[in-house]
């Protein structure tokens, strides 16, 4: 009988690439590591690649490919050695801080010259950029730009430098925009292109959001507050205004290179298969898309517009709250990309990972195309995302599943994103810089598992399933037909790839702290087969705990605790949205109105829900309160939090 060998190949950030990949001599870099890999998988081994505790600081993306593959049963395994704990980072530390400007409080330190980055990091945290807040009513939003109305304002940004590098973000309803500048004169601030304009038309505009928030100019050294910072990547400088008694010399500051760290894709007809990370930490990335001219003119949960596209001549006027040529962009959207990329690949698992001090999403696993590095988009299925952390990013902490119509009708089924377990996760303070993004977004899959995770601390939503507000489900949308879609696009007539969600046992609280709109657990379009159970679902600020948004069908909500919500359950489900054939029932709510409009001629059925004084729980109801969240046999993992 046949053998499997199993080879352990040994890295240490203080090894030698000429030495024999052991315990005594191991390799010094991932990439030599990774060749060697290769050519022992070929010879039919198992194989361990064993990091030692260190940084592994990477000079462009660690790719893998088909070639990267182990076999069904035994996957390559990049692992932690015991006890140690390996950083892969795409960050260059700082050093050799020295006073700016005397008694400004203000340091520099020298950066490699012409590299960029959004983020900074500071002791293991994002530090955040200059920023000063301005009031909506101080600007009046032109075709260009905006006029200063408030002078103090316009005297303030008189004469600034390096005025293409300030943006103007806006924190609406449910988005969150970014724009560059492009030049400033008197009170004429006139902005880069096409940002701007594919930022003020749609839903939830920067010109006119549904529920306008804060607005502020950021990116400017003359902006710096305590504690802020500015990077001028031209002369390769970094400023930093320091706190009362800090000295920057006494902290650890690293500042991201890259815009992802590892990219996982073969092909439809060579996927890349049995692969395992563990025990890792992926760190520092930023994502530079939103400081070009394309800016960040998101649409929901990390979609966001890539390019011009015709626009009415009116459209300040005309599309504030949709038009038709509006509907023909929305096929063109693209997704944020994340960190670490998982595409054209099967039964690829990470387990107790740490993603942190990420500038976007932490994990992307089957993403359109365009939020890919390399390779193929879609495509993936068995992949496992078991007992990880999530936090300090400046995006979601994973999002599975892809927008475009390769996504929910693909051309080949080899696309078709499938089976993907998403348990015991911790994700927490993420989605920092591009607030409107959830916790965990899963979109267009067939059979997603997001069970027993803990997610919190977000502005926006804890966990959202679903994409397209209906308008791909067979026979479209009544609601997007009147909007004028299908000037752009079929009416399907064969269900999307969206189907058997199951989001159970899960923990979910401290969301919903900046954007009113959505709720904490959210599902978006035809979802058959759809269970969300046992889910246990607190301080979200009174807003929405349970939300079935446009065109959800099929869906069944059972057995969830809400507490303390202004709304427990919202159905959007008024004449023009096909949100029909949906179960609410036997949850368990303390507070909050239940909306369900047209509930009886939209066959949604809401039957034997409880709703209890203060937190008297029923003890059905404290069996899910004590049974939600990560499962107490894996462990605690950093940062977890135990509210019970």
């Amino acid at each position: 009988m046949h053998r499997t060998h199993t080879r352990v190949i040994v890295v240490s950030p203080h090894g030698s690439d000429r030495g024999a990949g052991t315990s005594r001599s191991p390799l010094r870099t991932l990439q030599a590591a990774q060749g060697w890999a290769r050519t022992a998988a070929k010879h039919g081994d198992a194989v361990t690649v064993q990091l030692r505790g260190g940084t592994y600081r990477l000079a462009k993306p660690l790719d893998f490919g088909p070639g990267d593959s182990g076999r069904k049963g035994a996957p390559i395994t990049w692992t932690a050695a015991p006890g140690q704990h390996p950083v892969i980072s795409g960050g260059t530390a700082v050093r050799g801080w020295r006073p700016a400007d005397a008694g400004s409080g203000v340091w520099v330190a020298s950066v490699p010259k012409g590299r960029d980055s959004r983020q900074l990091y500071k002791d293991g945290a994002a530090v955040p950029r200059a920023s000063i807040q301005i009031q909506r009513s101080a600007i009046s939003v032109t075709d260009t730009g905006f006029t200063i109305t408030d002078p103090a304002l316009a005297a303030r940004l008189d004469g600034l430098p390096d005025q293409r590098r300030i943006e103007v973000e806006s924190q609406d309803s449910f988005t969150d925009r970014y724009a560059p500048v492009a030049s400033i004169s008197g009170t004429t601030v006139t902005m880069q292109q096409p940002a701007w304009r594919m930022n003020n038309w749609g839903y939830d505009t920067l010109a006119k959001p549904f529920a306008g928030g804060t607005l502020l100019l950021e990116n400017s050294r003359s902006f710096l507050q305590e504690g802020q910072w500015y990077l001028d990547p031209q002369h390769g400088k970094l400023y930093y205004r320091a706190k009362a008694g800090e000295r920057p010399a006494d902290s650890s500051f690293v500042l991201p290179q890259l815009q992802s760290l590892v990219r996982i894709s073969g092909t439809l007809a060579r996927p890349v298969h049995d692969l395992a990370f563990s025990g890792i930490a992926f760190s520092y990335s930023t994502w530079l898309s939103p400081s070009t001219s394309i800016g960040y003119a998101d649409q929901q949960n990390g979609a966001f517009i890539p390019k011009a596209y015709p626009q009415p001549a009116d459209y300040l006027t005309s599309c504030q709250s949709g038009c038709k040529e509006f509907e023909g962009a929305r096929n063109g959207w693209h997704q944020m990309p994340a960190a670490v990329q998982v595409a054209a690949a099967t039964r690829v698992r990470f387990s107790d990972d740490a993603f942190t001090h990420l500038g976007q999403v932490g994990l992307g696993i089957g993403n359109d195309v365009n939020a890919n590095g390399r390779g193929t988009g879609l495509a993936a299925s068995s992949v496992t995302v078991h007992h990880n952390l999530f936090t300090d990013l400046g995006g979601a902490g994973v999002v599975v599943g892809g927008i475009s119509p390769d996504a929910h009708h693909p051309r080949d089924r080899r696309m078709t994103v499938r089976d993907v377990t998403l348990d015991n996760n911790l994700v927490t303070d993420v989605a920092k810089d591009y607030k409107e993004m959830s916790g965990i977004l899963s979109t267009y899959v067939t059979h997603a598992v997001i069970a027993h995770n803990e997610v919190s601390n977000l502005a926006y939503d804890g966990i959202d399933v679903g994409w397209g507000w209906g308008a791909n489900d067979p026979g479209g949308s009544n609601d997007y037909r009147t909007r004028g879609l299908y000037a752009y696009q079929p009416v399907y007539t064969t269900p999307t790839t969206l189907k058997d969600t199951v989001v159970e046992d899960n923990l979910i609280h401290g969301t919903k702290k900046v954007f009113h709109d959505g709720g904490s657990l959210y599902n978006l379009s035809a979802n058959p087969g759809a269970v969300y159970s046992g889910n246990y679902i607190y301080d979200n600020l009174h807003t929405v705990g349970l939300y079935l948004d446009e065109g959800s069908r099929y869906v069944t909500m059972r057995k969830n605790v809400v507490q303390d919500s202004g709304v427990f359950i919202f159905t959007n489900s008024y004449a023009d949205n096909d949100t029909l054939d949906d179960v609410i029932e036997q949850n368990w709510y303390n507070d909050g109105v239940v909306q369900t409009p047209n509930a009886d001629t939209h066959r949604i059925t809401v039957r034997d829900n409880t709703k209890v004084t203060g937190t008297d729980w029923p003890a059905a109801a404290r069996k899910v309160i004590a049974a939600s969240g990560i499962e107490p046999r894996y462990g605690h993992l950093p940062g977890q939090t135990d509210p019970r």
